[in-house]
């Protein structure tokens, strides 16, 4: 018999703790979530993480991500 294990990975993602898979980048967490990197600021473990950083972060166990939209108006 062989037992399949799902790892994963936990987050607090605007408060909200989340179970991940352990091999998620950033962006694909922002794909997944459906949201606009364009539209978008991200305090990362509370500093802000300046975008060009974005495509080579690998989302960790016990981060703490704070995402913010922009929004327009007048």
């Amino acid at each position: 018999m062989t037992t399949t294990t799902t790892e994963h990975i936990m987050i607090h993602l605007n408060g909200e703790t989340l179970p991940l898979p352990t091999s998620l980048q950033l962006l694909e967490l922002l794909e997944s979530r459906h949201l606009n990197p364009r539209l978008i600021a991200i305090e990362y473990n509370g500093e802000i993480l300046h975008r060009q950083f974005w495509p080579g972060q690998m989302v960790q166990d016990g981060d703490r991500l704070e995402i913010v939209t922009i929004v327009g108006g007048g």
